[in-house]
């Protein structure tokens, strides 16, 4: 049993070295290094702002301010995005890797998935300190965060598993992926409300599994309050991103031993 366990926790700390050394990796050689990774994202919050607050005059959203509003759907979309584009080139980005009998490329798109994540650690602490900074403290519910984060993870990851499978075969897939990210982020009420859509649109844009992390961060941060989504929901979300994982994972095994050939 002891065996096992420091098994597991070796392998744990493997992956991370891992994702930590790819994300260090990623900006080696560019003058503020790491620091890209965040003000990439802090300066596309800045363009929209600007855009939809300055540009279409957008109004508080019920009486709560534009800026921080938009902030909470922007964070984790950067995530879950950023996390698909970037490892569905990995299995030729580690071609050597992958060469490697030895060399277990399962936690390749898991590396890349877990990189973005501490980008993602550092904005949610700078989404906090920017709601802290306008009045709106830290509160219990922020808890919550946790488990979408989780999701996010699972979700990301079985997407993952799928384009960088496909990516391996069909080179065209990382531009079908940018083009369907794209239609998801305009689809995904991020830079603008539900509300203002049809009642059988919305009904419709509430299956969408990345619509239930938009409105849990806001039901966390903006409307300080625990998950309000109907269980049924819920259960879907859930569901839907488990069985997207086990699919991606079994299209992953079920072509890895033809990757060294192709690639």
């Amino acid at each position: 049993m002891k065996t096992k366990v420091k098994k597991i926790y070796n392998d744990i700390a493997f992956v991370w070295q891992f994702a930590i050394d790819d994300f260090k990796t990623k900006y080696a050689g560019s003058a503020l290094g790491i620091l890209w990774a965040f003000f990439n994202p802090i300066i596309t919050i800045a363009l929209y702002w600007f855009v939809f607050q300055l540009g279409f005059k957008s109004l508080p959203v019920e009486n709560f301010p534009f800026i921080l509003w938009l902030m909470v759907g922007l964070v984790p979309w950067f995530f879950i995005s950023e996390a698909v584009v970037n490892a569905t080139t990995c299995l030729m980005e580690y071609s050597y890797l992958v060469k490697k009998v030895l060399f277990n490329i399962q936690i390749l798109p898991l590396a890349k998935v877990l990189s973005v994540m501490l980008v993602q650690f550092v904005l949610i602490l700078f989404t906090i300190i920017c709601f802290a900074a306008s009045g709106y403290m830290p509160s219990f519910c922020y808890i919550q965060i946790v488990l979408y984060l989780i999701y996010m993870t699972i979700f990301a990851l079985g997407i993952s598993y799928i384009t960088s499978t496909l990516y391996v075969f069909f080179r065209d897939t990382l531009q079908i992926v940018s083009i369907v990210t794209q239609v998801v982020f305009w689809m995904t009420p991020i830079v603008w409300q539900l509300g203002i859509m049809d009642e059988r649109i919305q009904n419709i844009l509430v299956y969408n599994p990345v619509y239930y992390v938009i409105t849990g961060f806001r039901n966390v941060f903006v409307y300080r309050q625990f998950d309000t989504t109907d269980w049924k929901m819920v259960l879907y979300y859930w569901f839907f991103a488990i069985i997207l994982l086990f699919l991606g994972k079994r299209l992953f095994d079920k072509c890895k031993d033809h990757f060294a050939d192709v690639i």
